[in-house]
């Protein structure tokens, strides 16, 4: 997927974090090419074909497909705007540890990822995340890492990604205020 993301970031640099973005850009209102996006779009779609055509569940293949079929239509008429997630929101998702990786296992649930069909506790050192959406969907951050960067929605549910788990930040001033001069 390194084709893919360096394609991602080449045609859409506001998706980086913001400290490892280039300033090479000179025109803040420029936007991706629709050929440019297009190709992106294909590139996760190649890659999801493959394995979709080594799946080992029928449900696993079907899953995979519907999301071929999603990515289709961004092929065929590409957005204006790259709707994926930045790599710093990648960053912060929830990791699952192994250890509750196990006791769910052990309980029959979460076990795989939908998209590589792999058992999580499987990998010795898993790197498994938990989305911010309803169904609290957990994936391979591998996995699921390039379809949030193009698409930035939940693979299962859909549920849109960009407004979740921003950061809010608050401004310390160096030099303390009297607020209404409540001291004074």
């Amino acid at each position: 997927m390194s084709t893919f993301t360096a394609h991602l970031n080449n045609i859409a640099p506001e998706l980086l974090s913001p400290s490892s973005q280039p300033h090479n850009h000179h025109n803040p209102h420029a936007v991706p090419s629709p050929l440019d996006t297009s190709a992106l779009y294909r590139l996760l779609q190649d890659q999801i074909i493959t394995l979709a055509s080594t799946a080992p569940t029928q449900d696993n293949r079907s899953f995979l497909l519907s999301l071929v079929n999603l990515l289709e239509e961004d092929v065929a008429h590409p957005p204006r705007e790259i709707e994926g997630v930045s790599q710093e929101f990648l960053d912060g998702l929830d990791r699952v540890s192994k250890g509750e990786l196990k006791r769910d296992a052990e309980r029959g649930e979460k076990d795989v990822c939908p998209i590589c069909a792999e058992k999580f506790v499987d990998d010795e050192y898993p790197l498994v995340v938990e989305l911010p959406c309803k169904g609290r969907h957990r994936f391979d951050l591998e996995c699921v890492g390039p379809w949030l960067r193009a698409k930035g929605t939940c693979p299962m549910c859909r549920e849109g990604m960009r407004k979740k788990k921003e950061k809010v930040v608050v401004q310390e001033d160096s030099e303390e205020e009297d607020m209404d001069g409540l001291y004074g």
